[in-house]
């Protein structure tokens, strides 16, 4: 299923490959649309995933902190969300429907 995250109705990623974990859609991170986000100095620790960092949002001139994050170095145990990014903080993630518009929210 083809995914998006979209947020002030700009598709910040798009991607059929996406890797659920814990209920969050992880985009590859070349899936982004680079122009709007900037690296944040914010770090946190999730027990068994290892140490996130985050990502923060622009559209518009309106900032969304830290509304993305990614494991760059992921335990053993979630491998499978290594060079990936995932949202929160009001960003939708949509399903894409063949005919291109978007869904309800997952």
């Amino acid at each position: 299923m083809r995914m998006r995250a979209v947020w002030k109705d700009v598709v910040l990623a798009e991607s059929d490959d996406t890797v659920v974990v814990e209920g969050n859609h992880y985009f590859p991170r070349e899936s982004l649309n680079q122009e709007y986000f900037t690296e944040s100095d914010h770090r946190s620790v999730c027990q068994w995933k290892g140490e996130a960092s985050y990502l923060s949002v622009s559209v518009g001139g309106q900032v969304n902190p830290d509304a993305a994050w990614e494991y760059e170095s992921p335990s053993i145990r979630a491998r499978k969300v290594k060079d990936r990014v995932a949202f929160w903080r009001g960003v939708d993630i949509v399903s894409v429907d063949s005919s291109d518009s978007r869904s309800s929210s997952s």
